[in-house]
């Protein structure tokens, strides 16, 4: 199985918050958002594996500004870390204002996993990151996956190397 680079698995969807998309107070349905957030990191966890793809868990959300009325969101996702069968997804949220200006308003961390005919995971290829952000972000990932790890006790804290090596780096 081919590794494949981060790049080669950017997905970008672009949307208008139209009436229907938001709540009494004209803000984007923070629901109508995650549907968004998921279909693109869908195309993008996707495209590493070439197989079909099923979400596995939202990991993280961060709604940190509003998204109004007639704003246009910009949903840019890749995939950080391939592991067996699963791949981390990074979403960076942007917004182009009404009158110009474009900014980042949220972010996100989904988690897929490649399945068969039969719905049975499958493996899927290494992803090879090459820009310091996709660097940081793979290394990241695996942090994340190993604390996920201990705390569905599948993992003893020992064997967390990567979760070790981090706080080992915390003066005291």
């Amino acid at each position: 199985m081919k590794a494949r680079r981060a790049q080669d698995t950017f997905a970008q969807t672009s949307k208008i918050v139209l009436p229907n998309d938001t709540n009494v107070l004209t803000n984007l349905m923070g629901g109508q958002l995650l549907s968004w957030m998921d279909i693109t990191a869908g195309i993008s966890a996707q495209r590493h594996c070439q197989r079909v793809v099923v979400t596995a868990s939202v990991n993280n959300v961060s709604f940190n500004q509003p998204i109004k009325l007639g704003d246009v969101v910009t949903i840019e996702a890749k995939v950080s870390r391939a592991f067996t069968s699963s791949m981390e997804v990074f979403l960076d949220v942007y917004v182009d204002k009404v009158g110009g200006g474009r900014k980042k308003c949220n972010e996100a961390i989904y988690t897929f996993v490649a399945v068969d005919q039969n719905g049975s995971p499958i493996e899927v290829p290494e992803l090879i990151p090459e820009t310091e952000e996709e660097k940081d972000r793979y290394a990241a990932a695996l942090r994340r996956k190993q604390l996920s790890l201990i705390l569905a006790k599948k993992m003893d804290p020992s064997e967390a190397t990567e979760l070790k090596a981090l706080f080992n780096q915390i003066p005291s």
